[in-house]
């Protein structure tokens, strides 16, 4: 009897480690179909899974409740899996090098619990050498075991989009790989339990970790282009939202808009790399400059903030600004890697120390990460310029009146509205007399 078999008989276990945005549906999938252990080190984040509820808001409190996942932050629990899915996150050092250290120790944490006959497939976002040259003599080392004849190992990148409650792990194609071809039958086999969407399987383990990076830098790119737009058409007088409406009339218009590029993935899969291009000799023009123009678009933004400022006559360091977000996209938690930070560092470069307001966010998140805290909605009642920085639901939803009522007793003219999002009717605010601009 093969290991799928003896999943679906309930004979084994399959353990993912790491439950955020992407290990927690994972888990939650799984367990429809099989029996899970849930592993991560966040004893604090265990509990609450434990107690139902959802620090994510990816799966919902009452589906942690009902779930049949065994949850756990003992390492010796992993012992009792033999498929391991692992979902760690990959960041960057500070200097834009792949900081490979979370993946490092899980991979050592596997290996000191790993048994004949196990399977270990990384979904952490790596590049393309990571798996086999890193993360195999790890797991042999701490094992004693020999991968490829005591166990097995594949690679299947994540492709969850935290917040996009459409796409979702079960309507996305999943890349699958192994090291030989009865692990990527095996692995293939297993995915397929939860992922409708099907499987796509690649030729090598290298070609999944590339894909992943490479489907990530692409977007990167072409964001990157119309950002560049952007700034140019601001210095000619032109909307650069107009211009898209405009350009997206033809059939093949790609339908790429300006903003923020944060969040782990999309600002930091390019990195990855970029750093095994450069150690092959091989230096990037396109990619790096891609990545230089998003990285600079907080900074763009509050200089644009700071001008309208000045232009509506106001008192820059005495200003008021309250800035509409911080997480690093619409509808999510996750503050990580935000590019917000990067107005606010901008706006305090000029004295001003903006109002952060974000109801999606976790208020001891934002405090300990950026050392910010977050105000609520209803105290914003004298602002001399809001920015709306994140498109969450709330913010879009948020009427003409309600919006006028954020800003102190003034003429319209002096109220600026920043919508990096252009969430706003442009019509109805400039009809109203407020000072708008767009990205």
């Amino acid at each position: 009897m093969n290991l799928y078999e003896k999943l679906v008989n309930k004979e084994e276990k399959i353990a993912v480690i790491g439950l955020g945005y992407v290990g927690m549906p994972i888990a939650v999938a799984f367990a429809k179909k099989v029996n899970v252990i849930g592993f991560d080190l966040n004893k604090e984040k265990i509990q609450q899974y434990k107690d139902g509820v959802d620090p994510t808001n990816e799966i919902g409190n009452e589906i942690i409740k009902k779930t049949s996942v065994e949850f756990t932050s003992d390492p010796s629990k992993i012992r009792d899996a033999k498929f391991h899915v692992v979902a760690v996150p990959t960041p960057i050092n500070a200097d834009k090098t792949p900081d490979l250290t979370p993946i490092e120790k899980v991979s050592s944490m596997i290996g000191k619990n790993l048994t004949i006959g196990s399977v270990v497939v990384y979904e952490s976002t790596v590049y393309p050498g990571v798996t086999e040259d890193i993360c195999i003599p790890i797991l042999e080392k701490e094992s004693g075991l020999k991968c490829g004849i005591d166990f097995k190992v594949g690679y299947s990148p994540e492709r969850i989009n935290p917040g996009d409650k459409i796409h979702r792990l079960e309507n996305i194609i999943k890349i699958v790989s192994g090291i030989d071809q009865q692990s990527l039958d095996e692995i293939a086999k297993i995915y397929e339990l939860v992922v409708e969407a099907g499987v796509h399987r690649a030729n090598s383990i290298k070609v999944a970790e590339a894909a992943k990076v490479v489907e990530n830098s692409q977007r990167d790119i072409n964001i990157a282009f119309m950002n560049e737009l952007a700034m140019v058409f601001d210095r000619m007088g032109i909307d650069t939202q107009e211009v898209i409406e405009a350009m997206n009339t033809k059939w093949n218009a790609l339908k790429f808009y300006p903003g923020l590029v944060g969040g782990h993935c999309i600002s930091v899969d390019p990195y990855y790399f970029l750093y095994e291009a450069e150690k092959l000799g091989y230096h990037s023009q396109i990619i790096l400059s891609g990545r230089k123009i998003n990285d600079g678009m907080g900074k763009f933004v509050a200089e644009a903030i700071i001008k309208k400022l000045i232009l509506a006559n106001k008192v820059v360091k005495q200003s008021k600004v309250i800035i509409l977000g911080l997480a690093f996209k619409e509808n999510t938690p996750d503050t990580r890697n935000s590019k917000v930070i990067d107005i606010i560092l901008g706006l305090r470069e000029y004295g001003i120390e903006p109002i952060v307001v974000d109801p999606e966010a976790d208020k001891t998140e934002a405090k300990m990460q950026y050392g910010i805290e977050l105000a609520d909605l209803s105290e914003i009642n004298d602002a001399d310029c809001v920015v709306l920085a994140v498109a969450h639901q709330v913010f879009k939803e948020l009427q003409l009146n309600e919006i006028d009522s954020l800003y102190a007793d003034y003429e319209n003219k002096n109220k600026i509205l920043i919508d990096i999002k252009s969430v706003f009717s442009k019509v109805d605010l400039e009809q109203k007399g407020f000072s708008y601009w767009r990205l």
